[in-house]
Formats: structure tokens, sequence, C-alpha cells
């Protein structure tokens, strides 16, 4: 009979996928807890020097963290003053690979040397095109590469040292280190690369912090100051780096960092009810420090911004990454604002008093 011998060989094929649906059935499980570690915990700011930081901001970022490994900074835009630094010896490090947060970088660059504007389209897919807006909100990789190859090394290189990168961005903080910046483009990917991931950058935690201010106060770059004394916190004064000339470009930029907390890559830092910060996620490995890097660069708040917030996040877990690191700084956001520390009034901010010159607006 024609039907015969094929039966057995139909009944062991269905055995074969019963048995092979069973065991992915029951490896599923485990695979997934692997997916779900939680990161390392450690006490993050065992080991920092307390006095130097606003106590408030230094409280709610302290809590914010919790028991990750990571690292905030938060710095006043105002005056560059330097407000609290968690996990000190992290964020006076030699540096880490700045993930996706290189992308306000690029976009700067290309939009002030015309290789972009609000509305470029840039083919992303096949299909796909995609405006700066859409590619800061969802931090799309192909969007960048193509800025960065039609600006080519040169000038990309010359925006991030213009602002601030390869350089100590502080006025007298002998533990900062300057990063680095390439003299060629990096073998793997090139200027491509370089301009999505920031492949052969190394950036510090007070370098974003810099740029952000520079975006959130309208384009003056001051030099970041860490008062560690009595006398330094009487006789605050900001220091100007430099001025950059970008109002023009800052809706673009800033458009697109609000779209990222809004409904990007950095939603889960939104929060209806409190303030509402604009930012830029970062997710990559760092093959130099090992394991997985999770950044995130915002201020706070849009009209009169007071704060720019920079969390780092390192280790091994799938949980490190952008989104988590914005995540975190909601927290922090959100305990500003339930401190009032957004109050038009700046008597009615919960500040010691021994701070009140140093965060005097100097304007």
């Amino acid at each position: 009979m024609v039907g015969r011998p094929v039966f057995p060989k139909l009944v062991s094929v269905l055995c074969l996928i019963l048995v092979g649906g069973l065991g992915i059935a029951f490896a599923a499980p485990a695979h997934h807890k692997r997916r779900a570690r939680v990161s390392e915990s450690v006490d993050p700011a065992k080991d920092d020097l307390t006095t130097d930081d606003d106590p408030v901001v230094r409280q709610i970022a302290v809590d914010a963290l919790g028991r990750e490994k990571g690292s905030v900074v938060a710095v006043d835009p105002a005056n560059g003053r330097i407000l609290a630094v968690v996990n000190q010896k992290m964020a006076f490090s030699s540096g880490f690979e700045p993930c996706s947060t290189i992308k306000p970088f690029v976009a700067i660059a290309g939009l002030q040397e015309g290789v972009i504007a609000r509305d470029t389209m840039i083919r992303v897919a096949r299909r796909r095109y995609i405006d700066l807006t859409e590619a800061m909100a969802h931090s799309n990789n192909k969007f960048f590469e193509e800025v960065g190859s039609q600006l080519g090394f040169a000038r990309v290189v010359k925006y991030d040292r213009l602002l601030g990168l390869g350089e100590r961005v502080g006025y007298n903080i002998p533990e900062e280190q300057p990063g680095w910046v390439p003299s060629s483009p990096p073998p793997l990917g090139g200027v491509a690369r370089m301009s999505s991931f920031g492949e052969g950058i190394r950036i510090t935690p007070f370098q974003l912090a810099s740029m952000a201010a520079m975006l959130a106060n309208g384009g003056t770059q001051y030099f970041l100051q860490y008062p560690r004394t009595e006398e330094d916190r009487k006789s605050f004064v900001p220091r100007v780096r430099q001025v950059f000339d970008i109002a023009p470009l800052l809706p673009d930029l800033r458009d697109g960092m609000l779209a990222a907390v809004m409904y990007g890559t950095a939603r889960r830092s939104y929060d209806p009810d409190g303030e509402q910060n604009l930012g830029k996620t970062g997710t990559c490995n760092d093959e130099d420090v090992g394991g997985r890097l999770g950044w995130f660069v915002s201020y706070a708040d849009q009209t009169h911004p007071k704060i720019v917030i920079v969390v780092l996040l390192h280790g091994g877990s799938r949980i490190i990454s952008g989104p988590h690191a914005s995540e975190i700084a909601g927290r922090i956001y959100r305990g500003l604002y339930e401190r009032n520390f957004f109050a038009e009034n700046d008597a009615d901010r919960p500040r010691f008093t021994q701070y009140a010159s140093a965060f005097a607006n100097p304007h």
C-alpha cells in the first residue's frame, strides 16, 4: 500500500516537533530568568565626600540610584556649578564610550554645517525616511551614521573638540579627566560608527553635563566648578568657557530631546504630573572597561532650566541601558519636584544658606 511507508515517518516528524517544542517550552523559563537579571547590588556612594554637594540634590540622587553600580552628576546650567556627584570614583574616571549620547554633538555639527536642516529626511530603511526629531527620539543609528559620513571625520572631530570632548571642562577640578578623541577614524565602522555610538571616543559625565547645560541655557558653555571650601562657595563667580551662536538650532535639538522623553527611548523618565525634562539615552558595550553602559543626559525645566542630570550605569546585566538610566533620572526629577526645587521663587527652593551666593543667577 502506498500510504504505509509514509505514516511512520510522519509520526517520527511529529514526535520530533513535539519533543522539540517541549524542549523549548521547558527551556524558556531558564532563558527568561537570565534575561531578567537585575544589576549587581553595590553602595555607589560609600566612598564619596559629601560636604561639597547640595544636600537636597545629593540625597534625592542617592535614593534614586539605590544599590546600582552607577553615577549621577548634577549641574546648575545657569552658572556651571556642580550640585552633586554620586559615585565620585566612577565620575572622575578616565572616561567611557558615549554610546548614543554622541548624537546631539553630531546633530549640532550637521545643523551648523548645513548638512541637515530641521525637515531633512534621511533614508534609514528600504521604504522609511525620518527627520532629526524622530532620529533623536528613537536614537536611530542609520540617520546619524549618514550625517557623520557627510560631515566627514575632520568636521566631526572639530565639533567634538569645540564642545569640550578630549579636554577638561571643569575649572580647578584636579580629579577631572580629559577623556579622548581619536586622531584618525576608528578601525571599526569609521566615522559612521563614531557618529552613532561614539566609537573611539572616551567621554566623562562632566563633558556630557557641560554640553547639556549649554543647550539648556541658550548657548553659553560655563566651566564647571565644584567649590570645596566655605571661602570658595562664598566667592563663587561663574566662568564662561565659550559662547556658541546656536540659537537658531536649539529648537530642532530640543524637540528631538523632548520627543525622546515623551515617546522615545527615554520615555521611562516621563512624569505627566511633574517637571518635564529633555534628554538623550545611550546604550552599548564598552570593550575598554568591559560590560554594558547605560547613559542618560538631560535637563529641566524647559522654560527656565534649573538643573542638568547625567546618569551613568555600568555592569553585565541586560538591565543596564539608556532607558533604565532615564528611569533613574525620572525618579530624581520627581523627587526634586516634590521638594519644590523647581519653584519660580528661589527663596522657596530647599538649599542650604551657605550655598546661597553660589546659586545666584549671574544674569
